[in-house]
């Protein structure tokens, strides 16, 4: 009898600190924060605090999309280091009281405005700036695009993700139970996508910027060893959406802003000002020391 099967659930659930896997030490079942932090606060109207997972990069590459475009969106973006539990500091629950990446204050009216959960955040600069929005009449199809991703990654990440790459050992039912709902998920890009350059209608808008840091790193293999395990060349509609996605500027600068993994060359913990991206990557800070 395997450990999974023979678990019993107790009468009252009571939080064990050790269990959870590679992640336990964030997560806990109570909000709140746990110490005193004051966030940072920049020069530029858009203050961002975040971290460069798939949620993260959403937002860093709206930016980065707008001011390629041309728009007077300037931001600092600020690292959030989940795994030290800056998430937890006052600071941060105040803007974001689910203490999760990324959150924002936008400084750029009257008072500051707080915006946090990730589809928020893209929808309130899209509305603000008149961008990446679609033609009127694709409002419709595209936020249903935009909510479908808020409600559908959760199984691929938390869900699949989970407990294939993180949990403690493996298990044969969450994995096979993951496994076939991000395949489905999949399958439903794969048949929307063809015929299709982007989500909706003829140029990129935010629905492409939500799903694309999920789906298009899964299918790009940057997503949880998982290529081979799912298949993932059988998705060539995805594919070719993703390639096209990750090939503009704005996307790979987007890509870049408070990565704390990979190659030095692609991290920039924090982002100030463009020239950033040339002058303050790791590298070049762990050449200057």
């Amino acid at each position: 009898m395997t450990e999974e099967q023979g678990y019993t659930p107790p009468k009252v659930w009571t939080w064990d600190r050790e269990s959870g896997g590679r992640f336990a030490s964030i997560n806990r079942p109570v909000a709140g924060p746990t110490h005193d932090k004051p966030l940072p606060v920049g020069r530029h109207p858009f203050q961002l605090y975040s971290l460069a997972t798939p949620n993260g990069v959403k937002v860093t590459v709206m930016f980065e999309e707008l001011l390629a475009a041309g728009h007077d969106a300037e931001y600092d973006a600020w690292l959030i280091d989940i795994g030290e539990g800056d998430q937890f500091g006052s600071g941060f629950v105040e803007i974001n009281p689910n203490s999760k990446i990324p959150a924002m204050v936008d400084r750029s009216g009257p008072e500051p405005v707080r915006v946090f959960e990730s589809g928020a955040i893209l929808l309130h600069l899209a509305e603000t700036f008149g961008a990446f929005l679609g033609q009127p009449e694709d409002r419709p199809e595209l936020l249903s695009w935009l909510m479908w991703q808020m409600g559908s990654a959760p199984y691929l990440g938390g869900g699949f993700g989970h407990f294939y790459a993180y949990a403690p050992y493996p298990m044969e039912y969450p994995i096979n139970r993951f496994a076939m709902e991000a395949k489905r998920q999949l399958d439903v890009l794969n048949r929307h996508l063809e015929g299709r350059d982007w989500m909706v209608g003829d140029d990129i808008t935010i629905a492409d910027m939500a799903i694309c840091p999920w789906y298009g790193r899964l299918v790009m293999g940057e997503a949880y060893d998982a290529g081979e395990f799912l298949s993932v060349h059988e998705y060539t509609h995805v594919i070719r959406w993703a390639e096209r996605f990750f090939a503009r500027p704005a996307v790979q600068r987007g890509k870049m802003v408070n990565r704390t993994f990979g190659p030095l060359e692609e991290q920039l913990h924090e982002r100030h000002d463009a020239s950033d991206f040339e002058t303050r990557t790791q590298d070049k800070l762990s050449e200057a020391e």
